[in-house]
């Protein structure tokens, strides 16, 4: 992981920083503090809380998550069952602290999400809930859907349930410290088995065409003194086989629905043969070609992302994720049902904690499980979900790229003047000058594009004739972190 701080008199930009990110809220109108009455329906759901009957506190569940997460939405065992795999995967009841028509469902409808700003996470339940009694911290008796997997071989899911029950996790683990012990060879078996079952699941979504564009985490990260820095890292593999655990689940979800006919999906179209022909383009421009004989999801899964060239590949394969939706149906089943990402119907489920939508399909699938009736209340929010969440994604999109380019005018304020070496990730040819020119600068040179450099990792965009995939040495002309404004310009 590589940390970028700000440059030596940091302590002058300090209070713009924080005044910049701190005035994030107010322009995006982000939610303030959780109102009273919400946090005492919030209170009183928790006092009165009644655990399930049904007692899996004798499994060892685990959960496994970034170190510093107190909202643990899942817990998961996994043991042999046969050749095959028996997978019990508890996510959180949060359904049982939420009275519907309450003053808490009415702010988590108006929240959608939880937001992660860079001053403080904003969250989407109270703290008494989303980091107490609805988390899945150790050693504490909690009440959970629990998904009953049987699996085959080769990590076919066989069989699925899913019905509330009390449990109790044993641990709360770290993907690095897990990801330690399995190069380590000291896992315990619970996470060997994670890491075979989730290779074999990597393999079955290569086989059904899915995609995923693990691109580096890039969080901002406020400094004991108070200064803030980008720090990003490739995703270790023991988050891509905890990830397919969830997926999993989600398309369990999405089938139990479908069948049921009534519930809500997340869906994406396949993308459409102009955004891969363009995409093919910039693969060949940025020396790693994709002929299309293997499917662009083998391909993404072969990118390195420490290689400047293939980050940039990386950035532009964002054209062929677009278009995800939420697509809810009752009484009839959706014609184009199914996310292209993941080749496969799905749905969110896995995170009622930190999303809206994944409440409802929870008691949804809990209900067509076991043959009861889907309560009104969750089939009543079905028409007014999709709008809630695209509406909330959409706030948290801007919130993070507003963040991201707040810290980056930061990390480059000391340094106008200087240059640097870049890799051009797109790029428009240069057009005649009208005055005009979007450059930023108005000087006439033309055309611009977005570059990435590697030290401190800032993308920005550049004035001048750039040609994608090329090596460019640039020169910043601004940087205020007021505006969130980033100038470059080719350097003569």
């Amino acid at each position: 992981m590589s940390h970028h701080r700000l440059a030596p008199n940091v302590h002058e930009h300090n209070n713009a920083l924080e005044a910049a990110l701190s005035a994030l809220r107010t322009e995006l109108e982000l939610p303030g503090a959780y109102p009273d009455d919400a946090v005492a329906d919030a209170k009183a759901a928790v006092e009165s809380l009644q655990l399930p009957a049904y007692d899996l506190t004798a499994v060892e569940f685990v959960t496994i998550d970034p170190a510093s997460s107190t909202d643990l939405d899942q817990a998961l065992f996994i043991e042999r069952d046969g050749d095959g795999y028996h997978v019990l995967y508890a996510i959180a009841d949060v359904p049982a602290f939420v009275s519907p028509g309450g003053p808490l469902d009415a702010e988590t409808r108006r929240r959608g999400q939880t937001f992660y700003a860079p001053d403080g996470r904003i969250p989407l339940h109270p703290e008494i809930i989303s980091e107490q009694a609805g988390s899945l911290l150790p050693d504490q008796d909690c009440s959970a859907f629990v998904w009953d997997f049987r699996l085959d071989s080769a990590a076919e899911v066989t069989s699925v349930a899913v019905r509330r029950a009390r449990i109790r996790s044993r641990a709360k683990l770290s993907y690095k410290g897990t990801q330690a012990e399995l190069d380590a060879g000291t896992a315990p078996p619970v996470l060997r088995l994670l890491k075979e079952v989730g290779l074999k699941r990597v393999e079955l979504e290569r086989a059904r065409g899915g995609a995923s564009l693990n691109m580096p985490d890039q969080e901002i990260v406020q400094l004991p003194d108070g200064s803030y820095r980008i720090a990003a890292a490739p995703q270790l593999p023991v988050e891509d086989w905890n990830a397919q655990i969830s997926l999993m689940t989600g398309m369990a979800a999405a089938r139990l629905m479908l069948t049921g006919k009534v519930g809500i999906l997340r869906t994406m179209p396949s993308p459409d043969e102009r955004s891969l022909n363009h995409f093919r383009l910039q693969t060949e421009a940025l020396g790693k070609p994709w002929d299309g004989e293997v499917s662009y999801g083998e391909y993404l899964r072969s990118l390195d992302p420490t290689d400047p060239r293939q980050l940039a590949i990386m950035h532009s394969a964002g054209m062929l994720f677009r278009g995800a939706s939420y697509t809810a149906f009752d009484g009839s089943v959706p014609e184009d049902a199914i996310q292209s990402a993941i080749g496969a119907a799905y749905a969110h489920t896995t995170a009622p904690l930190r999303r809206l939508v994944d409440r409802f399909v929870l008691v949804i699938c809990e209900a067509l499980s076991n043959g009861g009736k889907v309560p009104a209340w969750a089939r009543e929010a079905l028409p007014t979900l999709p709008e809630i969440m695209a509406g909330s994604d959409q706030l948290a999109s801007r919130m993070e790229k507003m963040a991201l380019d707040t810290v980056e005018a930061a990390l480059l304020v000391n340094h106008v003047g200087q240059e640097f070496d870049a890799i051009v990730i797109s790029g428009s040819k240069p057009q005649k000058d009208n005055g005009k020119n979007g450059n930023g600068n108005g000087n006439g040179n033309g055309g611009s594009g977005s570059i990435q450099i590697a030290d401190p990792a800032v993308t920005a965009r550049c004035a001048g004739e750039l040609e994608p995939g090329t090596k460019v040495r640039v020169r910043l002309v601004s940087s205020d972190i007021a505006t969130r404004e980033v100038h470059f310009e080719l350097a003569q």
